[in-house]
């Protein structure tokens, strides 16, 4: 297992560092598509694909109670602690529970539903966010060989982590993965092609810091998805609804703001670079993310550690060669930036890395941009 899930992110990392220079370079840009013409955003469809894994929760819930008696048992024991802390305690779970009819027929919102839905949960996250960043980066992926790759390499990622924790719904979970990792990649390139965007973040403090707030924003709100939703813990949900609707409002404020930036008439070569390295850095982080991801865990976390600094580096080496910044003024930022993730990663509590992995990102960028914003004053 561990072997084949580092083959994996070192392929995962090779085809990336091939191909996504490529695609940022012919960054697609519309020419002709009618204006008018209003497509379903990645953001939009994420949030269908969210509320069909709660209806999922809630129908799974409903099968326990009938069929199992509330006890979750049944699967709960072929997999870690952690999973399965059902609201079955809930008036209203109860009562629809009591009169839904056939409750048998529910028997595949056990594991099933969540595997076919895990992949375009992921893509369609990762689509959002480089296209709040940039639109014609976002149809080039979709328009690459990284989609197909990265649905390929992430089904290969669940379906290794699916057989470590094997039971008696592995095979169908498998199965109904493939046929995700067909049909994903195939209605995010039919989005893209339909979206008429020509947006990107403007290479400012505030357009930056919009972007920088927005992924945070969202990232709070996967997190949550994933401990109460894909973990099966929807007893969970009081308790992170507040961090969900401080994110959610945040979210939806930092996104108007950003609909009304625009790009300065001399952006600052500090904050021109961080934008580009932020562009260079997702699209090749788009295909061995959930490699690098599920490497920490069921690989070598040397070597996704060393993945993950790998792409960051080439993103940075790639961006030091499309735009013209002083070296000086440049280092001045990125130490500041890496003093302040290491506080900020040291003075998160214990919980998920992932949180703690957000949060000294966040510090890095946050910093990062607001002292390069001074610096670019300065210089002036």
């Amino acid at each position: 297992m561990n072997v084949l899930v580092d083959a994996l992110m070192v392929l995962s990392v090779v085809l990336s560092l091939s191909l996504a220079p490529r695609v940022v370079a012919r960054r697609t840009v519309l020419s002709g598509a009618p204006a008018a013409r209003r497509a379903l955003s990645p953001l939009a469809a994420l949030a269908v694909v969210t509320g069909l894994v709660y209806v999922n929760q809630v129908l799974f819930t409903v099968y326990v109670l009938r069929v199992h008696g509330g006890d979750p048992s049944f699967v709960a024991r072929y997999l870690p602690t952690g999973w399965f802390e059902l609201a079955s305690g809930s008036p209203v779970l109860r009562r629809l529970a009591d009169g839904f009819p056939a409750p048998g027929l529910l028997a595949p919102s056990v594991l099933r539903v969540q595997a076919f839905l895990e992949l375009p949960f992921v893509l369609l996250a990762f689509a959002t966010v480089v296209r709040w960043l940039d639109a014609g980066s976002y149809r080039g992926i979709a328009r690459s060989a990284l989609l197909p790759l990265a649905s390929v390499s992430y089904t290969v990622v669940f379906c290794l982590v699916e057989w470590d924790l094997r039971n008696p719904y592995t095979v169908d979970d498998i199965v109904v993965r493939g046929i995700s990792a067909v049909l994903t990649p195939c209605f995010l390139r039919w989005l893209a092609a339909r979206d008429t965007e020509e947006s990107r973040t403007p290479a400012s403090v505030p357009g930056l810091l919009v972007f920088i707030g927005s992924l945070g924003a969202l990232g709070a709100l996967v997190l949550v998805v994933y401990d109460t939703a894909l973990l099966y813990n929807l007893g969970r949900l009081g308790e992170r609804l507040p961090v969900a609707a401080v994110a959610l409002v945040a979210l939806a404020g930092l996104r108007r703001a950003a609909s009304r930036l625009r790009e300065p008439a001399a952006p600052g070569p500090t904050l021109a670079f961080a934008r580009q390295a932020l562009r260079h850095w997702l699209v090749l982080f788009f295909l061995p993310a959930l490699a690098i991801r599920y490497g920490v865990m069921f690989g070598a976390p040397q070597l996704s550690a060393s993945a993950g600094l790998l792409v960051a580096v080439t993103a940075t080496a790639l961006a030091w060669r499309d735009a013209a910044v002083d070296a000086k003024r440049l280092g001045f930022a990125v130490l500041a930036a890496v003093g302040a993730a290491c506080a900020a990663a040291w003075a998160t509590p214990a919980s998920y890395y992932e949180v703690t992995l957000l949060s000294a990102m966040a510090a890095f960028l946050v910093t990062g941009v607001v002292v390069g914003g001074l610096v670019d004053v300065r210089a002036r």
